[in-house]
């Protein structure tokens, strides 16, 4: 089996495109934060609604959580350009929960790929099965390398695709083409372009988004 089942394939994290989150770890929340709009999702999932982050120059660099923008407004890292109607109260302030965050410095972003990562490579393929071209739960998708390691394959981005477990199984230690699947688009690495493009998919959501991804 060419399967990768554990969440990192690289030694690094995000790289560039992922700036602003690298600021503040994961797990940082604002202390004794609640949500007070009934009619959003309840305070776990509010928390994870995805916010858009621009550069000081207004450049879209990064999607990232409510929880991870939260913190870095109340640190002072960043300011808020757009907001939903919700709030989130901490012990002293009411805040509103932000949809649209500018780093108040400026940020210089290499042009180079993100770290090689299960989470990474589902982001690319976009949680679909390159072999039978299906969606699924990230928990239902592991890795397939498309030349096997058994016969020199590498675990690279040019390697590396989304595959159902299924898919998986089927094609064994074989090749693509020993196997009769078809890869439904060849792997490349994550570029800025790369997450530029699924920035405007996620801002199909949220209109606020628009105007900063130059639709």
């Amino acid at each position: 089996m060419s399967a990768v089942r554990k969440e990192g394939v690289g030694s690094r994290r995000f790289a560039a495109p992922n700036a602003a989150a690298s600021v503040v770890p994961a797990n940082d929340t604002p202390p004794d934060s609640r949500c007070h709009n009934p009619a959003m999702p309840r305070r776990g999932s509010l928390m994870q609604e995805p916010v858009l982050v621009l550069n000081a120059t207004y450049e879209p660099i990064n999607v990232t959580a409510v929880r991870r923008a939260m913190v870095l407004l109340l640190k002072g890292v960043a300011q808020a350009e757009e907001v939903h109607v919700s709030e989130v109260h901490s012990a002293a302030n009411a805040h509103k929960v932000p949809s649209v965050i500018r780093l108040l410095a400026y940020r210089h972003i290499p042009q180079q790929s993100r770290a090689l990562s299960r989470k990474n490579i589902l982001l690319r393929d976009r949680n679909t099965c390159q072999f039978c071209g299906r969606v699924f739960p990230s928990s239902e998708l592991t890795l397939d390398h498309v030349v096997p390691r058994s016969r020199g394959g590498r675990s690279s981005w040019e390697n590396l695709v989304a595959c159902c477990y299924r898919c998986n199984n089927s094609k064994g230690d074989r090749t693509p083409e020993e196997a009769g699947f078809k890869l439904a688009r060849r792997p490349r690495p994550f570029t800025l372009h790369t997450s530029r493009q699924l920035m405007r998919m996620i801002g199909h959501r949220d209109e606020r988004w628009r105007k900063y991804l130059f639709y």
